[in-house]
């Protein structure tokens, strides 16, 4: 039976270059404040170390997510690859797993690592990230339907491309979205630029902040899930604090027009 995933959840890019202790209990708190839905990779440096100290004692209440890099997506790399995430993230299971962008590796290969790793209750769940709408067919078609759990992208207010195409695709095939680096990467919108003016006036009408409002209008349909960093205890309980926000559809209206969806992009974009 398929779980439940908190639509906002942690992501941990970059957590190792923050202080250990503090990072470890901004995971916690998250944990505590129901952001259970917990993402990493094997290519985020000791992202997995920081994550397994902060879930110790902790695993059942986790969604716990990595990924394998494409360069060692083959059959067998894959499994090494998410034998050594375990061992990092010190569990004995996945519950999703995640090939972090398209390869040179034949997807067959690596779906059937996928379901090797799967068969032995290693993974519970397979996805994909940085797919584009050619990559999600080509997955579709060699995974077989139903076993892509969710694609995750790159999708904040000033990167709106995957409401192309590869929003309404993953909506059509009932693969979920997650999005990261939901706040932009050190570009979020300042409270005297046009848009960021919208964004604290809605905030205030609803006692929160600007980036609780950006959470919310990110999630606001039900294949969306968002994945924000915190290297704090409080940032961890601000972002948490979007998921109980409920935005009028006037609010998401604004939103929509302060921050408009670009031309569609020849690629996607990704970080």
């Amino acid at each position: 039976m398929p779980r439940e995933v908190p639509v906002i959840g942690q992501g941990t890019w970059y957590i190792d270059d923050a202080h250990r202790p503090t990072a470890v209990a901004a995971l916690r708190r998250g944990l505590d404040l129901g952001m259970t839905h917990i993402d990493t990779a094997e290519m985020y440096g000791d992202a997995e170390i920081v994550v397994g100290e902060a879930i110790a004692g902790r695993r059942d209440e986790v969604f716990l997510v990595s990924k394998v890099l494409p360069t060692n997506a083959s059959r067998a790399g894959t499994v090494a690859a998410c034998e050594r995430s375990l061992a990092r993230l010190r569990t004995d299971r996945l519950d999703c797993y995640l090939l972090h962008w398209p390869g040179l590796h034949p997807l067959e290969e690596t779906f059937a690592g996928f379901e090797r790793l799967r068969e032995q209750g290693k993974i519970l769940s397979w996805g994909l990230s940085n797919f584009d709408v050619p990559d999600l067919d080509a997955a579709w078609k060699a995974g077989g339907e139903g076993r892509i759990a969710c694609n995750q992208v790159l999708y904040h207010l000033g990167e709106r491309a995957i409401e192309h195409a590869v929003l309404p695709w993953c909506e059509e095939h009932g693969v979920a979205v997650v999005a990261y680096s939901p706040f932009g990467h050190g570009d979020f919108p300042g409270p005297r630029t046009p848009g960021g003016r919208v964004l604290e006036e809605i905030a205030a009408s609803h006692g929160a902040t600007a980036r609780q409002v950006v959470l919310r209008f990110l999630v606001r349909r039900p294949s969306l899930l968002a994945i924000p960093k915190a290297t704090s205890a409080e940032h961890a309980a601000d972002n948490a604090a979007a998921g109980a926000l409920r935005l009028t559809d006037a609010e998401l209206a604004r939103i929509d027009a302060a921050f408009p969806l670009g031309p569609r992009p020849r690629r996607l974009p990704m970080l």
